[in-house]
């Protein structure tokens, strides 16, 4: 047998040389991957690092995992097929005339985008190059306009169909349809907060977001001939989600008609050639690849983590702080927002997930005044869903922050980027704590329609 170290040492050294090897830079696949392998060695020997395959095989072999590359792929395809474009430009004409109409338009489009792309860097890179300019150009205040594009942007994450619900739901042993249909009213829920803010403030200070010129406004006639064109991709992202919700299909089979019907809707557009599927199939393979390879790392390093006794051990070091279950609950979330600080989502989820969802389940549902043992996991995997979006916009290193200085202008410095950020990010707090007093929010919708 290898060395024998006490737990919490243990943990202490993993996370720390962890902490330590992604701070200088490491992608996180390999640092995950490559520490567990050491550890495995030192703590064991050669029969160990067995360990290995036994935990990548069940997920490169999971069913529910194949419908990441093809959501991924249909919103490359909406993507290339220059839908996102078209749709800004009529949610933009139709809305127009409102103050704060353009920020507002915005974060609708992005709503609707994040039903079509399953992924972050897309919405906000696309918004930011579509929409930024836009707005600048009709005065908008910078900060608002930055601000709805990221928080706009980071909706990808919690409206289905996300990647992360596909991934919590597979690391969570819970049904992924479930978890799609709980995500639909606090998605909707942040994106209304987002509008009312922008337009409340638009109003009460009409220099922040002025209403676009009467002379570029369009006719009503002509509204509904630009709805028109969105017909078919918004008919595409209708057909996908109706069929999940209604049960008729697995997320994986909608995922495969999304999928097809992306084909279609880039061929109504006449965008449909060589160069765009093989571009799509590019940043198909390079995202899925990027997330399959985190998921891999991650489950080694937190299942010799389990098999040492981790789980245990942070079960008894949260008894020990004496808090409730609801203490419980907020101290893993604060937790959960402070790594977000640091890692990115897939790994946040496959590092806390395998820990946090035995413990909130060894709690109990009746802590939490929830009636149905069932709507426990969901409730929190939901909450978990709401949380990972602030991580996408909190300083130092929220991914979204990143992504717009990309393709914002270069006059805008970074300090504004992250103040333009923290409005937003309070009211993503706002949101995650009434889903958290009020768990009818997420479970509501789930228990009419699986009744």
């Amino acid at each position: 047998m290898g060395i024998e170290i006490d737990i919490a040492w243990l943990t202490l050294i993993m996370f720390g040389s962890l902490l330590a090897l992604l701070m200088a830079g490491l992608p996180l696949a390999f640092v995950t991957g490559g520490l567990a392998c050491v550890f495995l060695f030192i703590l064991g020997d050669a029969r160990a690092l067995n360990i290995v395959p036994s935990r990548i095989f069940p997920l490169m072999t999971n069913y529910q995992l194949s419908a990441i590359p093809l959501f991924i792929f249909m919103a490359a395809m909406l993507e290339r097929a220059g839908i996102i474009n078209d749709m800004f430009d009529v949610i933009y004409k139709v809305m127009g005339g409102l103050k704060g109409g353009l920020a507002a338009a915005t974060i609708i489009a992005s709503t609707i985008l994040a039903a079509m792309v399953g992924v972050i860097g897309a919405a906000v890179v696309t918004m930011g190059i579509i929409a930024l300019p836009a707005m600048l150009k009709r005065q908008y205040d910078p900060k608002i306009a930055m601000g709805s594009i990221m928080a706009g942007g980071t909706l990808g994450i919690l409206i289905p169909p996300s990647i992360l619900a596909i991934i919590y739901a597979v690391v969570a042993e819970q049904s992924v349809g479930e978890l799609f249909i709980g995500a639909v009213i606090p998605g909707l829920l942040l994106s209304g907060m987002y509008i009312a803010y922008v337009v409340a403030r638009s109003y009460i200070n009409p220099a922040l977001g002025p209403a676009i010129p009467v002379e570029e406004r369009v006719s009503n006639a002509d509204k509904v001939r630009l709805i028109g064109k969105m017909a078919a991709p918004i008919t595409l992202v209708v057909v996908v989600l109706g069929i999940i919700f209604s049960g008729v299909a697995t997320p994986v089979e909608a995922a495969g008609i999304g999928t097809f019907g992306a084909f279609i809707v880039a061929a109504i557009h006449r965008k449909l050639d060589w160069p765009t599927i093989r571009e799509a199939c590019t940043t198909t393979l390079k995202a899925s690849a990027m997330v399959i390879w985190i998921m891999f790392g991650a489950t080694i390093f937190v299942g010799l983590y389990v098999l040492e006794g981790g789980q245990q051990f942070v079960q008894d070091a949260l008894a020990a702080t004496g808090l409730g279950p609801w203490g419980i609950l907020i101290l893993m979330q604060i937790l959960l927002v402070i790594l977000g600080m640091f890692l990115d989502w897939v790994g946040i989820l496959l590092l806390c997930v395998p820990i946090f969802v035995p413990i909130i389940k060894a709690l109990g549902a009746a802590a939490f005044g929830l009636s149905n043992p069932e709507d426990l996991v969901l409730w929190f995997g939901v909450l978990y869903l709401v949380n990972m979006q602030m991580s996408f916009l909190s300083p130092p290193f929220g991914y979204a922050l990143f992504y717009l200085r990309g393709v914002a202008p270069a006059e805008i410095p970074m300090s504004d980027i992250f103040k333009s950020a923290l409005p937003f990010l309070a009211l993503q707090v706002v949101g995650l704590v009434l889903c958290m007093v009020f768990p009818e929010i997420i479970t509501w919708l789930p228990r009419l329609v699986y009744g």
